[in-house]
């Protein structure tokens, strides 16, 4: 067991050229470039700017080249994006001599083992700690450096949603070193006379549509510092895409709204006339909840749709209550009669307009109500005519006495031992005739009655018809009046601008 452990601490002391073929071991020129680049640098070490003297600046280009809109949050009001950003700069330990290294003039080494800007996302709302992946840098043995990391960047911005869904939204993304002044590190853009994103590579949003990408360098000073502090500002303004909004709220609000409509036309003794108003009020708080989804919860101003939402609600509310109104008047019945002036705008002057005069009643039999009223009280304070019949064919053929004693209502039987008066034929016929004309005047009476609360009841309907008619008409144009300066007004809108 000692002899095979001693035979093992042998072989770990011969060199390894020995049991490995020739060649093998060896490193290319690139490698052994690297490893003295790098030894050099970690010798010199990566803290400090990369230049001889202090006060000398070092010149950073910085460029974004987007490649996809991720998403944006209205609710948190934060833009995600794609990007990969650009770094360029001149690394005077860097620099080599191409022709010692068999003319190799660009080699790449790890980011992390180099000195590397410390360009900051100002506006950033993120909650990870690292914000880009990890990249190797592009050397040239000019000593510049050309570093490329994806990153995806989430930054706050500010949402105007007033014209949603037809809004335009402006984002900004300003980026700057954090901790170095631009007296020793100046920003300068990447892409030569590209001032914005470098769009090359960008994959296109479902949702939005880039209307334009600019970009801007400030010099500004902050509170902290005296120095002046350099920063570029990339700008995106863009444009909602509506095809999925408008199938999902606006479509479902206008045949809604013309839905209501129809409340006016169900005549007055359905009950799907106040069923129908109730449903229509719930299915526009279902697309008010749907609408709260997609907006911030804490915005300064609410969009136009839900303003429209909100004064749809509010006419089906008014349109249910003008309902029971009408409902109402239709069986309000003869209680009591149907006042003069509003007879004669509602029947007299509305009905005329809408041209509903010949559908509601014939005007051949139609009468004014001083005219029911005048008959009505002629047949009650008429004074009917006595009976009048012929007499003297029946006493004619009597004696003097007789006829006498007949037209007194009485007659003595001569024959009889007591003598009582009895009525004659003629009372009896008499008096029945009065009774059956006064039956006739109570039905008379009753039946000038049932007309005239009948007259009432339909002019009661009447009315009740051409105002719900009227209602018709007038929230109609409310709608057309509504819709037009709703969504005009979203419609055309001025892009915002960032500060």
């Amino acid at each position: 067991m000692a002899t095979k452990q001693l035979c093992y601490i042998y072989l770990l002391m011969i060199p390894s050229w020995f049991y490995y073929p020739s060649g093998t071991a060896e490193m290319s020129d690139e490698k052994i470039l690297i490893q003295t680049l790098l030894d050099n640098y970690k010798a010199r070490g990566k803290m400090g700017r990369p230049v001889k003297q202090q006060n000398e600046t070092l010149t950073i280009n910085y460029g974004l080249s987007l490649i996809q809109i991720l998403d944006l949050d209205e609710r948190n009001q934060i833009l995600s994006t794609n990007v990969w950003a650009s770094y360029s700069w001149t690394d005077m330990y860097l620099a080599w001599n191409s022709t010692s290294y068999d003319n190799i003039t660009t080699i790449r080494v790890p980011s992390e083992d180099i000195w590397t800007p410390d360009i900051k996302l100002y506006n950033y709302a993120d909650t990870r700690l690292e914000e880009k992946r990890e990249a190797l840098a592009v050397l040239t043995n000019d000593g510049s450096v050309i570093w490329m990391p994806q990153a995806v960047f989430k930054s706050s911005c500010s949402i105007d949603i007033r014209h949603f869904p037809f809004d335009i939204q402006s984002c900004h993304l300003k980026f700057g070193s954090w901790t170095y002044d631009g007296s020793k590190l100046d920003l300068q853009f990447l892409y030569n006379g590209k001032d914005g994103f470098e769009m090359t590579n960008y994959i296109r949003s479902n949702e939005w549509e880039i209307l334009n990408s600019s970009a801007q360098r400030n010099v500004l000073y902050y509170p902290c510092c005296p120095e002046p502090y350099v920063d570029l500002t990339f700008r995106l303004q863009m444009k909602r895409k509506v095809a999925f909004y408008s199938y999902i709220l606006i479509l479902p609000c206008v045949l809604l709204s013309s839905l209501t409509l129809v409340l006016f036309w169900l005549p007055p003794e359905s009950p799907a006339k106040m069923q129908l108003g109730m449903n229509i009020f719930v299915a526009f708080f279902v697309l008010l909840l749907l609408l709260a989804e997609s907006t911030p919860p804490a915005a300064s101003s609410i969009p136009l749709i839900g303003a429209y939402y909100c004064l749809n609600m509010i006419l089906i509310t008014l349109s249910t209550l003008l309902s029971v109104v009408v409902v109402n008047l239709y069986f309000r019945g003869s209680r009591t009669a149907v006042p003069v002036i509003f007879r004669k705008v509602m029947v007299d002057f509305f009905a005329r307009v809408f041209c509903m005069r010949n559908q509601l009643f014939d005007l051949r039999q139609e009468r004014e109500p001083s005219q029911v009223q005048s008959y009505v009280k002629n047949n009650k304070e008429k004074k009917h005519s006595e009976f009048k019949y012929d007499r003297v064919g029946c006493f004619e053929m009597q004696a003097e006495e007789t006829w006498r004693n007949r037209a007194n209502g009485t007659y003595h039987n001569p024959g009889a031992d007591n003598e009582t008066p009895v009525p004659t034929t003629f009372a009896i016929l008499e008096a029945e005739v009065k009774e059956i004309r006064r039956h006739l005047r109570l039905m008379t009476d009753k039946q000038a009655d049932r007309e005239y609360k009948q007259y009432l009841a339909r002019e009661w309907q009447i009315v009740a018809l051409v105002l719900d008619r009227l209602f018709f008409f007038v929230y109609l144009l409310a709608i057309f009046a509504s819709a037009f300066t709703i969504f005009e007004t979203t419609m055309v809108q001025t892009p915002p601008h960032d500060p």
